[in-house]
C-alpha cells in the first residue's frame, strides 16, 4: 500500500502540467460579443455592416426574402478581429410582418427585418442556409433547423436552444443599428461561460 501511494505521487506533476497546459479559462470571452455596449465607439450603437464588404445597410436595402451576412461596425479594428467575427456573425433577413408569430421578434425587429446569431447552438457551426418559402434556417453540419418566424426555435435536429436574436433599430440616416447585444449567449451550450 505504501509503495502504491509513493508511486502515485509521481503521477501528480504530469497531471498538473497537462491540465495547466490547456491554457487560461475564457472568462467572459464566450459570453460577450462585439455587439455588446462595452465595445461601442463613443457610446454609439454600431451599424450593421455587410460581410465581407463592411458597408452599412439601410432598412430600405433589405427586401422581403433577402438575406445578409452581417458584422458590427468597427469589428475589423478590434485587437482580435477573427475571434470577434467568429462570435458576432449574424444573419439578417426580412419577412412579411404578418408571418412573424412572436411578439418579442416583432419588438426586436424592424418592420419585418430580423437578425439572428449565425452560430449554431448545437456545436457552433455557421448556420447559413435560408429556405425562403418555409422561413427555416438550416445548419449544414448536423441539420439543426430553426424557424425564423417563431424566435428561431429549433424545429428539427440536435440543437437544444433557439438562435439568439439581435435587437435592431434604425438610426437618423436610415441605417440599421444594434440597440444592444444578444440577450442570450451565442454558440453551443457546452461552451464554458464566464
Amino acid at each position: 500500500m505504501t509503495l502504491a501511494g509513493a508511486l502515485g505521487l509521481f503521477a501528480i506533476p504530469p497531471i498538473v502540467q497537462l491540465v495547466g497546459g490547456l491554457g487560461p479559462l475564457p472568462g467572459d470571452d464566450l459570453s460577450t460579443t462585439f455587439w455588446d455596449s462595452k465595445y461601442w465607439t463613443n457610446g454609439k450603437a454600431p451599424r450593421l455592416m455587410r460581410d465581407p464588404e463592411m458597408t452599412p445597410i439601410k432598412a430600405s436595402d433589405v427586401t422581403i426574402g433577402s438575406v445578409f451576412h452581417v458584422l458590427p461596425e468597427g469589428i475589423m479594428d478590434s485587437e482580435h478581429p477573427l475571434d470577434e467575427k467568429g462570435k458576432a456573425a449574424v444573419l439578417l433577413m426580412r419577412l412579411h410582418p404578418d408571418q412573424i408569430k412572436s411578439q418579442k421578434e416583432r419588438d426586436w425587429g424592424y418592420h419585418g427585418i430580423v437578425a439572428y446569431s449565425k452560430i449554431c447552438t448545437h456545436v457552433g457551426c455557421p448556420v447559413g442556409l435560408y429556405e425562403q418559402t418555409t422561413h427555416h434556417l438550416l445548419c449544414p453540419c448536423h441539420q439543426s433547423t430553426f424557424d425564423v418566424t417563431d424566435d428561431c426555435k429549433v424545429i428539427f435536429g440536435p440543437a437544444h436552444r433557439p438562435l439568439p436574436q439581435l435587437k435592431i433599430a434604425v438610426d437618423a440616416e436610415g441605417y440599421l443599428i444594434a440597440e444592444h447585444g444578444f440577450a442570450e449567449a451565442v454558440g453551443p451550450s457546452f461552451w464554458e461561460r464566464g
